[in-house]
């Protein structure tokens, strides 16, 4: 350690014997370590440029508002703590900046934590301009936070959030002691990052409060944020307290929505959600009372149900603290909803879900469907919301009551391209001042808004010799292409999958690949696969049961993937039985597999088997399965095994489509197509011959099942059972005979 300067102050004729701050330069733990604890008030502490690795650090001390204890990096972003550390503060008037965590995560709940243990936390402290960037627990099931606000009048600013792959809200306001309560936090300027969807729950991005303490009010402001595809869940925000205001934030293409899950009286107004079209983006949820939703812009959303653009809650009569209170007193006006697809009422109204919103307020609100549709579903009585003065463009709708509608041409756009009309008539949103992606995060650090995507790099042409295509993955970085040239490829090591790639043959015709290892391609953190116009055949594979041409690791992924199979051949899957095309791990987690283009024949297993999550969690292994225009036969298994259980309704999928496929004698021994818990399903233009049934049983979540247009023959009956509602099944089906 260092000191770098020491102020002595001394006046003619006396000895000033004040405190004098100080000014420390630290190049090492053990350093911080000997003057953490004599740090005070206008003390500057200075982490040296460098890598901190497996640093808990712990800023302790009572500064003042004139003289704050202060912690910085030497240089903005160049202080990196790595492996297992954290950042703890206690005391009053503390100050930290310019950190970065990342290559690593935190041994204890959370990773910059305002609170020391339960009895000593942190009042009038600040962090900003730090960044938490991929620092994730590889258990993928682990919980942590990422931030945890406890104590009084702490603020969060200019920082950056991205990247959380594990269970555990990134950011949590904690309202468990007193000390917590009434806190006045302020969260401001942050940029809360790609947050990948985690397939459970305990995705969300922020929370504000837990059901425990959700009566108590939590006086917390959320203001000027950027909330950028955080999909980890349907909640993006949840609000579990009372009296926060969440004003003037944007949310950029997140799934999900804000939602007013417990508490009463909360304000959101001045938000921006813009959707652009991407499926399952949302706006605001409401329950409970006195909540006041106004001069906010909704655009492009196409979320539904729990996660729709604009959603009023039925709540449960004498509600439990942890279930759904009545909408009560709910004063929504002067908001724009524009090409929003679903705005719904009383929304979850069952038998238990059964008090409607009373003493609620509809008003003065625009809303733009360029389709002619109308958005408004109600499923219970909406006699309870006062609907008035509200404008339509594009559509009418009597729920509305005496409501105006206005022409297209009476709207216009304004400089950051949000509609609103061209007189002032005070309908709808008005001067928005919403965050920009530019206002928000520390400056120095580069928001990287894209993902890499298959293709994206270089081309990388390789001849069959030995070990060419292990040797060529083992080179390649994200979005690459391992171009094969004609050949037989005799492939004697598992190749690992570590980063996006893609393999595809130079000459379709020309181009195969067999395997000597129970599977061909494992798939691991990090990485995707897309293989195309390739010709992979099982044959010299191991005479054993359980193989597989291609999986995910058996355990232990933390990071979603992605998986493209397009017109290719597989052939020869049935050297033994249980031969497989694809197999997940438990825990896996894929974010989109395509099956496209593909002749599949002659296996002994099933071609996907997605069902590892069997602990009935709400846990599942992939969110989009798309399979079409394929060629599938002689297939002694499933096409697909995909499995979600339990009764939690906090995520969006499975989804699943198979369209345009001609299947023969596929999963005669067991079922053709096996669906639980699967949110939405469209099967239809396929062509069945002598195959198996298709199962589908519906659990929770209102799902959505289409089979429609397909051609079945010597085939097994449809059977659709719904598990959790009662009556008959809500599939629509709809095969004419062929």
């Amino acid at each position: 350690m260092k000191l770098r300067s020491k102020i002595a102050a001394l006046a003619t004729g006396f000895i000033c014997t004040c405190s004098i701050a100080e000014n420390y330069f630290v190049t090492s733990p053990s350093d911080y370590e000997s003057i953490a604890k004599s740090l005070e008030a206008g003390d500057n502490v200075v982490l040296a440029n460098g890598e901190w690795e497996d640093f808990e650090l712990l800023l302790a001390g009572q500064g003042t508002a004139e003289e704050p204890i202060t912690l910085s990096a030497e240089e903005a972003g160049k202080v990196i703590l790595t492996g297992q550390s954290n950042l703890r503060l206690v005391g009053q008037h503390l100050i930290v900046s310019g950190l970065t965590f990342r290559d690593g995560y935190t041994p204890s709940s959370a990773v910059i934590e305002f609170r020391r243990n339960k009895e000593a936390v942190a009042f009038d402290s600040r962090v900003t301009n730090v960044v938490i960037e991929n620092y994730s627990n590889p258990d993928r099931f682990e919980s942590d936070f990422w931030v945890s606000m406890y104590g009084q009048r702490n603020r969060v600013d200019h920082s950056a959030f991205v990247g959380k792959t594990n269970k555990g809200v990134t950011f949590a306001v904690r309202l468990n002691t007193e000390e917590s309560q009434s806190n006045h936090h302020r969260i401001d300027h942050n940029y809360f990052g790609h947050r990948p969807e985690l397939g459970s729950n305990g995705g969300e991005t922020l929370r504000i409060g837990t059901s425990h303490y959700s009566l108590s009010d939590s006086f917390t402001l959320v203001e000027n944020n950027v909330f950028d595809r955080t999909n980890g869940e349907v909640e993006i925000i949840s609000v579990k307290s009372g009296k926060n205001t969440i004003r003037n934030n944007l949310f950029y293409e997140a799934r999900g929505t804000l939602t007013l899950r417990h508490g009463n009286g909360n304000l959101i107004e001045g938000n921006v959600f813009l959707g652009n079209g991407v499926d399952h983006t949302g706006g605001v949820r409401i329950i409970n009372a006195d909540q006041v939703v106004r001069n906010n812009y909704f655009e492009g959303l196409r979320g539904y149900r729990f996660g729709s653009g604009f959603t009023v809650m039925n709540g449960v009569p004498n509600s439990p603290i942890n279930r759904y209170h009545q909408v009560d007193n709910a004063l929504i006006e002067n908001n724009t909803l524009v090409d929003v697809s679903h705005i719904q009422f009383a929304a979850g109204s069952d038998d238990e879900r059964s008090a409607a919103p009373i003493n609620s307020t509809f008003r003065n609100n625009l809303i733009v469907n360029t389709d002619g549709k109308s958005p408004f579903t109600a499923f219970d009585s909406v006699d309870g919301i006062n609907f008035s003065n509200n404008l339509t463009v594009g559509f009418n709708d009597e729920m509305l009551g005496r409501s105006d509608t206005l022409d297209e041409d009476q709207l216009a756009r304004d400089e950051r391209g949000l509609l609103s009309t061209k007189d002032n008539l005070r309908i709808g949103a008005s001067r928005l001042q919403a965050a920009t992606f530019e206002a928000v995060g520390p400056q120095w650090y580069e928001k990287k808004r894209s993902d890499i995507y298959f293709g994206a790099g270089r081309e990388i042409t390789i001849s069959p010799n030995e070990d060419a295509i292990f040797d060529a993955i083992e080179a390649a970085q994200d979005g690459d292409v391992i171009v094969l040239s004609p050949g037989s490829y005799n492939v004697r090591k598992v190749l690992p999958v570590s980063r996006i790639i893609s393999i595809v043959a130079k000459d379709p015709s020309e181009t195969t690949i067999s395997f000597e290892r129970q599977t061909l391609f494992e798939i691991r953190n990090h990485g995707s696969l897309r293989l195309e116009g390739l010709t992979i055949s099982g044959a010299e594979s191991p005479d054993s049961s359980g193989n597989t041409v291609i999986r995910t690791q058996k355990w232990g992924m933390f990071r979603n993937y992605r998986l493209e199979l397009l017109n290719n051949t597989f052939e020869s899957l049935d050297i033994n039985r249980s031969f497989h095309l694809f197999e997940s791990g438990a825990r896996a987690f894929a974010t989109e597999i395509i099956i496209q283009g593909n002749t599949i024949s002659d296996v002994s297993g099933n071609l996907l088997v997605l069902d590892k999550e069997i602990d009935d969690l709400g846990i599942y292994n992939a969110e989009y399965v798309t399979i079409t225009d394929n060629t599938l036969s002689n297939v002694k298994g499933s096409l697909i095994s995909l499995y979600r259980g339990g009764r939690d309704e906090s995520t969006f999928g499975p989804h699943f489509l198979l369209a345009n496929n001609n299947i023969d004698n596929v999963g005669s021994s067991e079922a053709l197509v096996y669906l639980h818990g699967v949110q939405v399903t469209s099967i239809k233009e396929n062509s069945f011959k002598n195959s198996g049934p298709i199962v589908i049983e519906h659990t929770v979540g209102e799902p959505i099942s289409r089979i429609e247009s397909n051609c079945f023959q010597s085939t097994g009956e449809i059977s659709v059972v719904e598990l959790v509602a009662p009556g008959n099944h809500t599939a629509h089906l709809d095969n004419p005979s062929c």
